[in-house]
């Protein structure tokens, strides 16, 4: 049986969580149990907490949308006029072969057809958007334990992480479906 094997920054991602889930629950346990009544212990607590809550999130919502049929084809997937000049702006084509992929093979020319890779992008796309909804609800944060410029300072960081992801899969995208045209794919 041929099984999936994780890429790196799946190994990386799967091992954050581990590990902020373990020093989130033991800072809170000795917190909220009255060992260490100490606001370092509840901060790295938290820290930890918010960690485990963007990285997993992005793995639980992911897996979720997996459910969800997605098209390139669909409206908002579709190139607006301003993107080109944006992405020339932010230089694009230099930094985008650097951006981490959680899984490469879901983009292997020698696995998939052109279309199906477009699909897939557009599936990616959609979830890095699910993504920013998701680090803007990690503001909530603030409500329970106070210091809400640091949920916000958070959730912002991680939006712009998404980002990046986002504007990869837009700027390759119409590049994908040109060769897909050619190929006689479309």
């Amino acid at each position: 049986m041929n099984k999936n094997k994780l890429s790196g920054p799946a190994i990386f991602m799967y091992c954050v969580i581990t590990i902020s889930v373990i020093i989130s629950a033991a800072c809170f346990v000795l917190y909220y149990g009255g060992f260490a009544r100490y606001g370092a212990v509840l901060w790295t607590g938290v820290t930890f907490f918010t960690i485990t809550y963007h990285f997993g999130g992005r793995i639980i919502l992911g897996n979720i949308s997996k459910r969800f049929g997605v098209s390139y084809k669909a409206r908002w997937f579709s190139e607006r006029k301003f993107e080109k000049k944006l992405y020339k702006l932010l230089r694009v084509r230099k930094w985008k072969e650097k951006v981490l992929t959680f899984d490469p093979d879901s983009f292997s020319t020698a696995k998939h057809t052109y279309l199906e890779i477009a699909n897939t992008m557009a599936k990616s796309e959609l979830d890095h958007w699910i993504n920013e909804l998701h680090a803007l609800s990690s503001i909530l944060f603030g409500l329970i334990w106070g210091e809400l410029w640091i949920f916000i300072i958070t959730a912002v960081a991680a939006m712009l992480f998404d980002l990046q992801f986002i504007i990869v899969q837009r700027y390759n995208r119409p590049i994908v479906l040109r060769v897909a045209k050619r190929k006689g794919e479309i």
